[in-house]
């Protein structure tokens, strides 16, 4: 994938995760493109704002893009490296790409994804980066909440 798409791509996924940590929530964020590129849905971990452990920021966006007859040739995009949770999610309905914001904060189930044939595009964005370690550094009990630590 070209990386000045991903990037394009991944904006609309940062924007997710700053409204999310705007409404006191999770600064996580993603987006579901599809083949043609146009943008499926997108969407934020709303764990804290839903008082609903489900509900992932990849599961979020997949939900806002509604039944799809197939999901093959779809792009998740996700500002954080999915965790088992959502990587399941991908795998289930056989999403073909995730392009990752960064997974220095957080390495979650990409290699599993890739190693079943799902493309990864690692951006470690250093934005991505930032905004987790800042998160992570200002409230660890939720985020460990979060990643079921």
């Amino acid at each position: 994938m070209d990386q000045e798409q991903a990037r394009a791509w991944l904006a609309t996924a940062v924007a997710e995760a700053r409204t999310g940590l705007a409404e006191g929530g999770i600064p996580i964020g993603a987006a579901l493109y599809g083949p043609d590129g146009t943008l499926l849905g997108r969407g934020h971990n709303r764990r804290v704002q839903d008082d609903d452990p489900s509900m992932h920021a990849e599961t979020a966006a997949f939900r806002a893009a509604g039944r799809q007859r197939t999901y093959r040739g779809t792009t998740m995009v996700t500002t954080l490296s999915p965790c088992w949770y959502c990587s399941g999610l991908v795998r289930q309905f056989g999403i073909s790409r995730v392009v990752i914001g960064e997974a220095v904060t957080f390495r979650g189930g990409h290699d599993w994804l890739a190693g079943h044939g799902v493309e990864i595009v690692l951006l470690e964005d250093p934005g991505c980066v930032e905004l987790m370690r800042a998160f992570i550094e200002n409230d660890p009990a939720l985020w460990n909440e979060d990643i079921g630590e």
